[in-house]
């Protein structure tokens, strides 16, 4: 059963959505499908969480947003990584890896 990504550890969300814009800009449905797609369908992405979680990217600077007209027409925003966005992404995949690599430790001597 998919997991929604609020469910994971406090902070993902943020890094999985820089990650995925990290790859090229997209509009935020691109970024859930791209999460939820890129994940094996394990994890999805619900609005009421992506776009407060953008807002903050925006106010923190990591990322930038356009208007732009969708592949259907619509009128979306389209969100980039900035250059600070990719310098906090490198920060927090290393703290990210280095917490999980101590749950690791702890699972595998529990």
């Amino acid at each position: 059963m998919p997991r929604d990504a609020n469910d994971l550890l406090h902070g993902t969300l943020d890094v999985l959505v820089l990650k995925t814009l990290s790859w090229g800009s997209m509009h935020g449905y691109a970024i859930a499908q791209s999460i939820h797609n890129l994940s094996k369908t394990e994890l999805t992405v619900e609005e009421g969480s992506l776009y407060p979680a953008l807002q903050k990217l925006l106010i923190k600077g990591w990322v930038k947003a356009s208007p732009r007209i969708s592949e259907t027409g619509r009128s979306v925003r389209e969100y980039r990584i900035t250059a600070i966005g990719k310098k906090q992404l490198e920060s927090e995949l290393d703290e990210y890896r280095r917490v999980t690599k101590a749950i690791q430790l702890l699972l595998d001597n529990a």
